[in-house]
């Protein structure tokens, strides 16, 4: 009977990034923790710079670690922020006062920690799509455990929020949504669009994204009931720290 041929052991490198990876995941190194450098990976296993080079290249390309110029490579392990798409625009979410990120975050820490608001001229396609020239402008970074995922820019037809709460930094219960729900403008339809893409260079300071990590990029539209377009916002995410779930009936 003709055995079955036995697999090929993983060249060395891959079983030193296995093994670093499951000191990572088994929480024996934690986010933040300095990984061994690439002369004490030759050191202890024997190896030529480059294979040591290529072992951390593995984690780094998958993720789990970061490298940080002149100083080495660094664990970075982040739980995944789970974006349920329907569930956090829920009217049940913000029509009672609850902050859309809350469904987001499941009780994880996290902040608003840059908010620049101002009124503006439209860019052409958000002009056509509010029918307005002028538009308030709110432009966010939400950070989640103390680390940036999102950037954010509302805009909102000028005329409709002047002097309204949404031109302010604290919005209030329920954010813009219930304000806008305030001035009889509920929103009570989305349209997303997702595409990922390479961060632009701001993107990548703002967010603190290591080398080579996208971004993920959604542009949404807020319409009333009568189809008015009332906001349109686009996001941009770390791709590395977001899970994206949809449910959807057949």
């Amino acid at each position: 009977m003709q055995q079955s041929p036995v697999p090929p052991e993983p060249p060395i490198y891959r079983r030193i990034a296995d093994g670093l990876r499951e000191a990572i995941l088994s929480g024996a190194l934690r986010d933040g923790d300095r990984l061994p450098g690439e002369n004490a990976l030759m050191a202890e296993h024997g190896i030529a710079r480059a294979t040591a080079r290529q072992a951390l290249s593995v984690l780094i390309n998958e993720g789990l670690a970061v490298p940080k110029r002149g100083s080495g490579v660094y664990v970075r392990l982040f739980r995944p922020i789970r974006r349920h798409g329907s569930r956090r625009l829920a009217q049940r979410q913000w029509g009672q006062g609850q902050a859309i990120w809350d469904s987001d975050t499941s009780g994880r820490p996290y902040a608003v920690d840059e908010v620049e608001i101002g009124r503006e001229t439209a860019e052409e396609e958000v002009s056509r799509v509010l029918g307005s020239s002028e538009v308030w402008v709110r432009r966010r970074r939400y950070s989640v455990d103390g680390r940036p995922v999102q950037l954010s820019v509302s805009c909102f037809p000028a005329a409709l929020v002047e002097g309204t709460p949404i031109t302010l930094r604290d919005t209030g219960p329920g954010g813009v949504y219930a304000r806008l729900g305030d001035l009889g403008h509920a929103p009570a339809h989305f349209t997303e669009e997702v595409r990922a893409r390479m961060p632009h260079p701001h993107e990548t300071v703002q967010l603190d994204l290591p080398a080579g990590t996208p971004v993920i990029a959604i542009g949404r539209v807020a319409y009333t009931a009568d189809g008015t377009a009332v906001e349109v916002n686009e996001m941009v995410l770390d791709a590395a720290s977001y899970v994206l779930q949809y449910d959807f009936d057949a």
